[in-house]
């Protein structure tokens, strides 16, 4: 398996993945945070797409879980790290993870996912103009305009500043679902017209 932080890693010139393996990834990871948090009755606390790892087809699984409870806070924290956090969690020094936080972390990543571009590159915007902008970073639409824009609205939801405004887990995973039943039913249909034509 291989960590998806080569998407960060990438030249500036590559393309970001295509939207149906990011929908992929997606779902398994917010899967497993649906799983840490409702199973277990925990927190990531360290999601970042160094801590997601890909097999051949794309599945993801995540790594680091419920370990930042052990740590020690650090002044000197990663940069990197620090581009995930939640606002609230920035705020207060010793702040610990939430499920909520977990899920602005989900979508700061899915952000990622979508324009492959490290969190450092994104820019603070309203909801609609994140949307512009992420779009305006993939240049390969290939008029799947509406499914990617599907999953750019579950990444802005996630990464409300308010966590009373942000959906949980299980919301964001049933939003991720949802838009994988639309595109297997687009898909169904298109295939069934285009076999009939």
């Amino acid at each position: 398996m291989a960590a998806i932080s080569t998407i960060g890693s990438k030249p500036a010139k590559a393309k970001p993945l295509h939207w149906t393996s990011c929908l992929k990834i997606a779902e398994d990871a917010a899967q497993g945070l649906c799983y840490i948090h409702q199973a277990w009755r925990l927190v990531h606390g360290n999601l970042k797409s160094s801590n997601v790892l890909l097999g051949s087809d794309f599945e993801a699984c995540l790594t680091d879980y419920c370990l930042v409870a052990l740590a020690t806070p650090s002044p000197d924290e990663d940069t990197n790290s620090i581009a995930y956090k939640a606002p609230e969690i920035l705020r207060f020094d010793h702040r610990e993870a939430t499920s909520k936080s977990d899920v602005y972390s989900f979508g700061v990543l899915l952000l990622e996912l979508l324009t492959g571009k490290h969190p450092s590159q994104h820019p603070t915007l309203m909801p609609d103009d994140m949307i512009s902008w992420a779009r305006s970073a993939r240049d390969d639409d290939n008029g799947e305009t509406n499914q990617l824009e599907m999953l750019l609205e579950v990444a802005v939801a996630c990464r409300v500043a308010s966590p009373e405004q942000r959906p949980t887990m299980w919301q964001v995973l049933k939003m991720i679902q949802e838009i994988k039943e639309v595109v297997l039913m687009e898909d169904g249909e298109f295939n069934s017209s285009s076999g009939n034509s």
